[in-house]
């Protein structure tokens, strides 16, 4: 049986109630949804000539939500891992649909059925000590902009932080004194407190103190004084990038962004012999499972393990069965 309700009002009602007053999901996950049902009606849209305000529930059947997925892909390029992060968004909905419409229970059982794409697990990549030190060197502390990239790629590396993280930090979420920290609120609304090296606080504290004037609680504002964008970081890296290709050739040609310096942290931190459950608190990774993937990358602690194996005093044969086994099972 069709369904003839509305897919606006439903939609409201799953970001106002579910995702909203119901599950309190963070500003970032309704971002992302937003985006994946912007994108779905946009195409819906331009396939069917049909307004998002007068679209129906049983024009969004499987067989449309597998042809935006196909579009995602193919027309604009996304990778599957967005893909699957559109998809997500679309089953939650759809399980939302089910409760809200029973009459749609048979339209969200086939929504619900069309899978995830297996992805391949790539090893992290991450930058060299060297690297980074040529990255921190780049921006022209002689100015106030410059003086601020400092501190916040100092601090977005020190702290394994990610970058929106980052650019939510407040002033006030650092504390200064014989363990100065900083209290990271991250995703999942987790809570870390991560330790500061004494040149980090230094840092801080001489950057607070020359905003001073302008008031603001953000640790690393814009030029205007408000909070900095994803891209504003991302630029702001580029930008050092750019600049610290001269002194240090490597990173010339390499896709650097901001989470490439959070896994240099943890890489840095493995190989320093620090433990894995440790960087994972560190990190504020929900699961050990997920720092396991910098073991995999670092190449150095497997070559270490290797060394400890003592080498074998004789060589190794495969076993050979004598001629009369080899007789006997021919005779089978």
């Amino acid at each position: 049986m069709k369904t003839t309700t509305m897919v606006g009002p439903l939609l409201q009602s799953f970001f106002v109630e579910h995702l909203l007053a119901h599950k309190h999901v963070s500003p970032r996950t309704i971002s992302s949804y937003r985006d994946a049902f912007r994108l779905l009606l946009q195409f819906v849209r331009d396939k069917t000539h049909i307004e998002p305000a007068s679209l129906h529930l049983a024009e969004s059947d499987a067989p449309v939500i597998l042809s935006f997925l196909d579009h995602l892909e193919t027309e604009r390029h996304n990778s599957v891992r967005s893909r699957n992060a559109r998809l997500a968004a679309i089953h939650s909905f759809f399980r939302w649909v089910a409760l809200c419409e029973p009459e749609a229970v048979g339209m969200a059982t086939r929504v619900l059925a069309v899978p995830l794409k297996r992805t391949d697990r790539l090893l992290v990549q991450s930058l060299t000590r060297f690297e980074i030190d040529a990255l921190l060197a780049a921006p022209d502390r002689s100015q106030w902009r410059g003086r601020r990239d400092y501190a916040l790629l100092l601090t977005m590396y020190k702290t394994g932080a990610r970058v929106s993280e980052i650019t939510a930090l407040r002033q006030e979420q650092v504390q200064f004194g014989a363990s100065s920290l900083v209290n990271l609120k991250g995703k999942g609304r987790k809570e870390r407190s991560i330790p500061l090296w004494s040149n980090t606080a230094r840092v801080l504290k001489t950057w607070f103190d020359e905003l001073k004037p302008t008031h603001t609680p953000i640790a690393f504002p814009s030029h205007r004084g408000r909070q900095l964008s994803r891209n504003g970081v991302d630029y702001i890296l580029q930008q050092a990038v750019d600049q610290a290709g001269s002194q240090c050739p490597s990173l010339i040609g390499k896709r650097i962004s901001p989470h490439v310096v959070r896994h240099s942290t943890a890489m840095h931190l493995l190989q320093s012999g620090v433990d894995i459950s440790l960087i994972a608190l560190w990190l504020g990774h929900e699961s050990i499972e997920t720092t396991h993937v910098y073991i995999d990358a670092d190449l150095a602690t497997k070559e270490r393990a290797l060394e400890k194996l003592a080498p074998a005093e004789a060589a190794s044969f495969r076993f050979k069965p004598p001629d009369s086994v080899l007789a006997f099972l021919q005779q089978l």
